[in-house]
């Protein structure tokens, strides 16, 4: 996958259009935070599988690279598809449990945790990926580089209650 992740232009994302950086501070509001959370991510997966893997509604009204992360649940141990912003920072592919600023973090960090080995589908690639929770200097400074992407997540980090939001570093799991 590479540092700066497959394929990925962070450039593409600082131009996005009047609609997407309108649709992207919708998203941190509470009204908009609801419509993404009952509304688009249910939309997402019809979207990512007719475009197979290519695109999700959420990234096409808001420029913001968004995969599908394929998890095991930690209890049920079924396969979970959940759509999920997914960027690229030095250090690799990050994702962010912020849970739209819930109070709880969500389902699939904990799928994660119980089983960090997963898959990540962008742009109609699939990659095997670890998950490693970051802390300290280094989730620092990816959280820095999220906010360059979306800020949004410095409104979900108050709205939380004070839960700390995980960072998630996807590395390449080589196939065997």
């Amino acid at each position: 996958m590479g540092a700066a992740g497959p394929g990925f232009d962070v450039m593409q994302y600082a131009r996005a259009n009047r609609f997407q950086r309108m649709m992207r501070g919708t998203a941190a509001t509470r009204p908009g935070s609801w419509l993404f959370i009952r509304v688009l991510d249910h939309v997402d997966r019809p979207i990512f599988r007719w475009t197979r893997g290519r695109h999700t509604l959420t990234s096409i009204v808001t420029g913001l690279p968004v995969g599908v992360l394929t998890t095991t649940g930690a209890r049920s141990g079924q396969p979970r598809r959940s759509p999920l912003l997914v960027f690229p920072t030095s250090e690799g592919l990050v994702v962010v449990a912020s849970n739209y600023g819930q109070a709880r973090h969500p389902s699939w960090y904990h799928n994660l945790r119980a089983h960090p080995e997963a898959e990540m589908t962008i742009r109609g690639r699939r990659h095997r990926i670890r998950a490693r929770q970051v802390e300290g200097e280094q989730r620092e400074r990816i959280w820095r580089e999220g906010l360059e992407i979306y800020p949004g997540w410095t409104t979900y980090e108050r709205w939380t209650g004070g839960r700390r939001i995980p960072i998630l570093l996807l590395e390449p799991v080589e196939p065997v």
